[in-house]
């Protein structure tokens, strides 16, 4: 029997300049667990750290995102603490994944294998990346395949006011997964592409800004699609489309059975099309499937009620030939949880046998609420009973808020979650956002928590 690797904790100290800026409490006791549990920090004054893995000797290797420095990073926990393996990764990297001695990386628009020797190589390439949201990790089938997320462009189908990067890259839009017929419906907004003043424009759905679309226009699909989940050979040659209609495919993970789900970000109320009450998803991915976006989400049209913003119109099919009807997710979160990483625990004498533990990263109120602040949302660990998909509160901090809100030393932004060799719980806390300001981050507020059970 292989002995198992001990853990040594990395407890970092900020630099003088650091704590003049910020400086993060960090009190365990702040949060709350089932009885019989443990939480401890296991390190701490880290960036942006959003993705962990251990090898088959038991190392640690963790992901810095890069949003801070503009250069992501792998990292291995060594006696000295974290070392860089290799850095330079466009921002945001969004995952790492280890397999036979390569670490693979996810970064925007890329996947890029790390050698032992540390040399780089770029084995697939030009992603639809340059949206909203990033190819995500890569995780590894039995069929020797890697398969990965891949988000969309915008928030709910139309380019608007609501995605900066317009101005970098005004040609660039959303891309399906098979051949469809638009609706033909068309959002107008201010011409920010002109100089001229009370200059109006068209955007159609999968359409750049300024581009209007027709009744019956037909968009032919694509491997690359936006908001898939698309697969290759581990050398990243033969890349093939498995699914699409997911907004945001944060997280993939296989089970013992081999078989595969995903976490799923519900849309904002944001953009030109507006979408109120959308709930997170996690969902069961099977070949061949459309999951609903931009027209369904959590497996109800967008067309019903209880998704119409306030003071805006009702959502409207952008699609006039649906794919399918979608499935129904697995379990359903609240709007705006941001669910992230999530992990299965086979060992049942830490908890019931094959559940699923996941990070709720929390609300990005108000740019994504409509400017309604919603600080009680996320924020936490829960736990989904996979055999009825009913899901609880694990570990949350007993003011239910981020830490931040409070002062308190809890949670801020749980990212990830990975059972570790030592049959622990590792908990990825991303960072401390500003007031208001959800897309900045304090640096060397990261933090790991490691829960165990007594």
């Amino acid at each position: 029997m292989r002995r198992r690797r001990q853990l040594t904790p990395n407890i970092t100290t900020p630099s003088s300049e650091y704590k003049e800026k910020y400086k993060r409490k960090l009190d365990p006791s702040d949060i709350n667990l089932p009885l019989g549990y443990k939480i401890e920090v296991f390190a701490q004054g880290l960036d942006t750290p959003i993705s962990m893995v251990f090898t088959e000797n038991g190392e640690m290797l963790l992901a810095d995102a890069g949003v801070i420095s503009g250069s992501g990073k792998v990292l291995r926990l060594s006696k000295k603490g974290f070392e860089i393996v290799a850095d330079g990764f466009n921002p945001p990297l969004t995952g790492i994944n280890y397999l036979n001695g390569n670490i693979y990386v996810a970064h925007r628009g890329y996947i890029t294998i790390v050698k032992p020797d540390g040399t780089k190589e770029d084995i697939i390439s030009g992603l639809p990346s340059l949206g909203d949201h990033h190819n995500n990790q890569v995780v590894f089938g039995r069929d020797g395949k890697m398969y990965f997320g891949q988000g969309t462009a915008t928030n709910s189908g139309v380019v608007g006011l609501d995605n900066s990067w317009i101005k970098n890259y005004p040609f660039f839009h959303d891309y399906p997964g098979s051949n469809i017929i638009l609706n033909g419906e068309n959002f107008i907004t201010e011409n920010i592409q002109t100089a001229s003043q009370n200059d109006y424009t068209y955007t159609g759905a999968y359409s750049p800004f300024g581009v209007p679309s027709k009744s019956y226009d037909m968009e032919k699909g694509i491997v690359r699609a936006s908001g898939s989940i698309l697969r290759a050979n581990l050398d990243g040659s033969n890349l093939e489309l498995v699914a699409w209609g997911l907004r945001n495919p944060f997280r993939l993970k296989f089970d013992i059975y081999d078989r595969l789900f995903s976490t799923n970000h519900g849309s904002d109320v944001r953009g030109s099309r507006p979408i109120d009450n959308s709930p997170d998803e996690f969902q069961f991915i099977m070949p061949g499937l459309w999951y609903g976006w931009p027209d369904y989400t959590g497996g109800l049209p967008v067309t019903l009620p209880r998704f119409k913003a306030e003071g805006k119109a009702q959502p409207q099919f952008l699609i006039a030939n649906p794919p399918m009807v979608p499935p129904k997710p697995i379990a359903i979160f609240t709007p705006h949880s941001a669910i992230m990483g999530f992990d299965f625990d086979y060992n049942s004498e830490y908890g019931p046998y094959g559940d699923a533990y996941i990070a709720e990263f929390g609300s990005e109120a108000p740019e994504t609420t409509g400017g309604k602040p919603l600080p009680g949302v996320g924020h936490r660990i829960s736990r989904i009973n996979m055999q009825t998909g009913e899901t609880s509160d694990f570990a949350i901090n007993k003011s239910g808020f981020a830490a931040s809100h409070t002062g308190d030393g809890g949670f801020e932004r749980p990212i990830d979650v990975v059972f570790g060799p030592d049959k622990a719980m590792y908990i990825l806390d991303f960072a401390v956002t500003p007031e208001d300001e959800p897309d900045e981050f304090y640096p060397r507020s990261g933090v790991i928590w490691r829960i165990t059970k007594k």
